[in-house]
């Protein structure tokens, strides 16, 4: 058996002739590694171009159709999304790297994130998130409650309302109406600013998944797999109503994040918080 290395970008320089027997072929460090039977030899020596390399109709159409599935798999890769990628906040265990503030609190049961009393705020400290996209997964405990994810925060939060105000809040709650509100207050908008696309949440206690997408001054919330929110800022959005709803005007580009305990009565269990970085603009 003879082995052969030729340089990956020599192969457009064979010239078209015989087609030897290849009992392997392997890539290594830009170059085909080729195992020809003993047989071809022969063949092999006859036909070694003037620079040294092998002439053969097989090398070529080789070479080309390894450059062509190259192409393809590098494709197809770019256009899926590489869930590898994602990034737990949430370990499953306890608390790590996040703080509570305002009232109520925050615990960890079953792998779960459970909370007593509100309403506060559960934050990820230290570190701000834009072009980016944000995944949690939640249940209400009861066939509707109340809670919401916030993203934008413009500074670490000492208190609960200022990320109200000058956040957005992505809220969780099904039947806004039980609260004299309207579906601008409905699970997946930006609360009181965006109308729904869709209506797609789900009773407690079967469990939601909520992707948030920060793509610059635009956020699109896809919830459980239907696109119900895409706001840019700047787009038209209704006067407030009521005192606890935020104040109108742009929130930053990056900004902090984190989830409500909203009361006893309102009670909302996240499995997953995660995230990964937005790898290009969301036409």
């Amino acid at each position: 058996m003879m082995i052969l290395y030729i340089p990956l970008t020599q192969i457009l320089r064979l010239d078209l002739r015989t087609k030897p027997v290849v009992r392997k072929a392997t890539i290594r460090k830009k170059q085909i590694k080729l195992k020809l039977k003993t047989m071809e030899k022969f063949f092999i020596g006859r036909q070694k171009s003037p620079d040294g390399f092998i002439s053969a109709r097989f090398f070529i159409t080789f070479g080309l159709t390894v450059c062509l599935l190259f192409v393809l798999i590098k494709s197809i890769s770019a256009g899926a999304a590489d869930t590898t990628q994602w990034r737990h906040l949430f370990n499953g265990k306890d608390l790590t790297g996040w703080k509570q503030v305002g009232p109520g609190s925050h615990y960890v049961e079953n792998g779960l994130i459970k909370s007593k009393g509100g309403m506060g705020l559960l934050y990820w400290k230290g570190e701000k998130f834009s072009n980016c996209v944000i995944r949690v997964v939640f249940a209400m405990r009861d066939t509707n409650s109340n809670s919401g994810v916030f993203i934008r925060i413009p500074i670490e939060p000492r208190e609960e309302w200022m990320p109200v105000h000058y956040g957005y809040e992505v809220q969780i709650d099904n039947q806004p109406e039980k609260s004299n509100e309207d579906d601008y207050h409905y699970t997946g908008m930006l609360y009181s600013l965006t109308k729904p696309l869709a209506k797609t949440g789900k009773p407690g206690p079967q469990w939601n998944t909520m992707e948030i997408t920060l793509d610059g001054t635009r956020t699109i919330v896809y919830l459980n797999g239907v696109k119900v929110t895409d706001f840019k800022e700047g787009d038209a959005v209704p006067e407030r109503k009521f005192d606890f709803e935020p104040q109108r005007g742009p929130r930053p580009v990056s900004g902090y994040m984190g989830i409500q305990n909203h009361s006893d009565k309102d009670v909302v269990f996240f499995k997953e918080v995660s995230v990964k970085p937005l790898k290009k603009a969301i036409r």
